[in-house]
C-alpha cells in the first residue's frame, strides 16, 4: 500500500512502495517437452494486423513476462520461468536534507513576512556554499502578492495538518529522524541519459501515414516473444490486456510495462486515438506542462499555452460525474484559469482543492514554508463533470463518499521531475470500485490505468529500475 497513514487531514504516502507493489518480475514462457506443439497467437490490433517497416529503421521488440501468475501445475500447457525482477531505484527517493534550508530563525522569519507584506517590500536570504549571506530587496509584483496572500490562507491548513501525519510517520518509523541520516552516505547519483528522446520521437512520428486511415487504433501486446516496428507504436493506443510485465525495447532503450496497462504515445495533435477506442473514463488526471520562467530558461520541456490546454477533448473523454483531477503550480495566473476559465469550458464544477506537500525523509519540509520563492506544496483542483452529489454505485446500495476539501497528501518527493504521487489509493473512495482512469501528460504507468502523453514512456526506462536476481 501506497498509504503508510490516513488522518482527517490526509494521507502520509510512499511513492516507492506504490511502484514496487506492481511486482515487476519477468518471466520467460516455456512449453513442457510433453505438452503438444499447439499455435500461439500473435501481437494484433483490434481491426488487423500490421505488417510494415519502421519509419525509423530499428524494431521495437516485446517480449512478454509474467508479473503475477506462476504455473498452477506441471500439466499446463505452458510454463513461467522466472527470469529478472526489477524494483524502482530507492536512491531516487533519497530525500534527506531540504532543498532550501531558512537562514533565519523561524519565529523572526514568520514575524518579518508580515512586516514585508505590508511593506510591498521581499527580502530573499540565501547562504552561499563559502557560507556568506546575500540580501536582495526588492518590490512584489502583482503576481508575488496574490500568491503570498493565498498562502497566508491556508499556511495554518498545511502546517498543522502535516505536522500530524508527519508525528506518525516519525512514530512508525517511515520517517526517520534527522541525526540518523546525517550517518547515511549521500552518493552522487547517476541518473539515465534521455538517449531516446520520446517527445522528439513523436515530432518524427507526424510524417508518417495516419494510422486511423487504416483502421488500426489499437495494438494489443498478447504474446512473448513478437516483434512490432516503432511505426506500430506511435500514435496509437497500446494495451497490455494480460497478467504479464513486457518489455519493449525502442529505439535501442528498453520500458518496462506493468500488467492491465494502456498507453497512447502521441504529442496533443495527435490525441484523436485515444477518442477512437471507445471509452469514456471515470477519472481524469491532468499534469498540465505550465508555462513558467524556469521551464523557458532550462528547455527542459515544452509547454502549452492556456488555450492549447482548453482545447483538450474532456468533454469527449469524461463519462457522466466524471472526477476530474488537475495539477496546478503555486502561480495564481494559473490556479485562477482553471476555476475562472478551464473547468467551465469543460462543465466540469470544482468540489475540492488539495495541497501535496514535500518532505524529507526526516520529516522536514524541502523548501522553507514561508520562503518568497519556493513554496513545497503544490496544488490539486478537483472537479465533476456532474456536480456535487454523491452518486449510486452499480447493483449496489453503496454510494461514493462527497469529495472533501483542502486535504493534504504529505510525501517524500521523488528527484525526477515531475514525477507525481500516486493517487490511486486516495481516490478510490471516491470513484466506482470498476472505475475506467486516465491519466494525461504522464511520464509513467499504472496498472489499471490509461496513460497519454509524448513522454508516456518515461519513467518506465530499465535504467530506473535495478535488476535483484538474474533469471535461470
Amino acid at each position: 500500500m501506497s498509504v503508510v497513514h490516513q488522518l482527517l487531514p490526509g494521507w502520509l504516502l510512499d511513492h516507492l512502495s506504490f511502484i514496487n507493489k506492481i511486482n515487476y518480475q519477468l518471466y520467460r514462457h516455456h512449453k513442457p517437452c510433453c505438452s503438444k506443439n499447439e499455435p500461439t497467437s500473435s501481437v494484433h490490433s483490434n481491426c488487423l494486423q500490421m505488417d510494415s517497416t519502421s519509419f525509423f529503421g530499428a524494431s521495437a521488440t516485446l517480449i512478454a513476462s509474467d508479473s503475477t501468475t506462476k504455473p498452477e501445475n506441471e500439466d499446463s500447457r505452458n510454463c513461467e520461468i522466472p527470469t529478472q525482477k526489477y524494483v524502482f531505484r530507492s536512491e531516487l527517493f533519497n530525500v534527506t536534507k531540504p532543498y532550501i534550508t531558512p537562514a533565519v530563525p523561524k519565529e523572526c522569519q514568520q514575524s518579518n513576512e508580515k512586516e514585508d507584506l505590508l511593506n510591498g517590500v521581499k527580502k530573499e536570504i540565501s547562504t552561499s556554499i563559502i557560507g556568506k549571506k546575500r540580501k536582495r530587496c526588492a518590490v512584489f509584483n502583482q503576481g508575488e502578492l496574490d500568491a503570498m496572500e493565498y498562502h497566508i490562507k491556508i499556511r495554518e491548513l498545511i502546517l498543522d495538518g502535516s505536522l500530524k501525519l508527519i508525528q506518525e510517520g516519525l512514530k512508525s518509523g517511515f520517517l526517520y529522524p534527522l541525526f540518523e541520516n546525517r550517518d547515511k552516505c549521500n552518493e552522487p547519483i547517476t541518473l539515465p541519459l534521455d538517449t531516446c528522446n520520446l517527445s522528439g520521437l513523436c515530432e518524427m512520428a507526424k510524417h508518417l501515414p495516419s494510422m486511423n486511415e487504416m483502421g488500426l487504433q489499437i495494438l494489443q501486446l498478447r504474446e512473448d516473444d513478437m516483434t512490432v516496428t516503432e511505426q506500430d507504436l506511435f500514435s496509437r493506443v497500446v494495451e497490455n490486456n494480460s497478467n504479464f510485465t513486457k518489455m519493449i525495447t525502442l529505439m535501442g532503450q528498453n520500458y518496462l510495462l506493468p500488467p492491465k496497462c494502456s498507453f497512447l504515445l502521441s504529442d496533443i495533435s495527435c490525441i484523436q486515438p485515444l477518442l477512437n477506442c471507445g471509452k469514456t473514463f471515470d477519472v481524469i488526471v491532468i499534469d498540465p506542462p505550465w508555462q513558467n520562467k524556469s521551464v523557458k530558461r532550462s528547455n527542459r520541456y515544452s509547454y502549452l499555452s492556456p488555450l492549447q490546454i482548453k482545447q483538450i477533448p474532456i468533454p469527449k473523454l469524461a463519462a457522466p460525474n466524471c472526477l476530474v483531477v488537475t495539477w496546478v503550480t503555486n502561480r495564481q495566473k494559473h490556479l485562477r484559469f482553471i476555476k475562472e476559465e478551464l473547468y467551465p469550458s469543460w462543465s466540469v464544477e470544482i468540489i475540492a482543492e488539495w495541497h501535496w506537500v514535500k518532505i524529507t525523509s526526516s520529516g522536514e519540509f524541502v523548501f522553507p514554508l514561508d520562503s518568497p520563492h519556493k513554496k513545497p506544496y503544490e496544488g490539486l483542483i478537483l472537479g465533476r463533470t456532474g456536480g456535487k452529489t454523491t452518486l449510486p454505485l452499480r447493483n449496489t446500495d453503496t454510494e461514493v463518499l462527497p469529495i472533501p476539501d483542502h486535504k493534504l497528501i504529505v510525501s517524500v518527493p521523488c528527484i525526477l521531475h515531475s514525477h507525481k504521487p500516486p493517487l490511486a489509493e486516495v481516490l478510490k473512495d471516491y470513484i466506482k470500485p470498476d472505475g475506467k482512469c486516465l491519466e494525461l501528460f504522464a511520464r509513467n504507468l499504472q496498472p489499471g490505468w490509461t496513460s497519454w502523453g509524448n513522454e508516456v514512456l518515461k519513467f518506465q526506462h530499465v535504467d530506473y529500475f535495478v535488476a535483484l536476481e538474474s533469471g535461470c
